[in-house]
């Protein structure tokens, strides 16, 4: 039986940290939905199409990768595609409280709904996006920290500030 997957997140934008976990989340699992979160609470940089269009970019050639947005509650949402588990990232400690709630709370509303976590390579343990869209909005060098499609839209998003 085939095991789905959700790997959920704003990716605004996807780093080489994400897609780090993505690789090596292709060897574990056959069925892997990217699902962007549409929350209507925060103010992302980039539109969810814009997002969308950097994840297809950037996965080309990934064979167990789907792409998807969604809204509301990640178990209502992996209940809808029949994913059992949830790939997250945990990057340090501060991360790993937060996770750890969301986990219990996830697991209250879902029992059948597993969490995955994986530590980063140690390249990318300090990577986020919010550094990445910090250090492009000063001008910065990100080619290291995100993939060349990528780069292109954040310096274009930046040229005038």
């Amino acid at each position: 039986m085939k095991t789905k997957a959700i790997y959920p997140g704003s990716f605004d934008p996807i780093t080489f940290g994400h897609l780090d976990l993505l690789k090596r989340s292709c060897k574990i699992f056959d069925d892997i939905t990217i699902a962007v979160v549409v929350n209507p609470h925060k103010k992302p940089l980039c539109s969810v199409e814009e997002r969308l269009a950097m994840i297809k970019k950037a996965t080309r050639g990934y064979g167990c990768i789907k792409i998807d947005k969604f809204d509301g509650l990640l178990v209502d949402y992996a209940k809808k595609i029949n994913a059992t588990v949830v790939i997250r990232g945990l990057r340090a400690i501060a991360d790993f409280e937060y996770e750890f709630q969301m986990a219990l709370v996830n697991r209250s509303l879902n029992k059948k709904l597993d969490m995955v976590y994986m530590m980063p390579s140690v390249e990318y343990t300090y990577l986020s996006s919010s550094i990445v869209r910090e250090l492009a909005s000063l001008h910065g060098d990100i080619s290291r920290f995100v993939p060349e499609s990528v780069e292109k839209l954040l310096k274009e998003k930046f040229k005038n500030v």
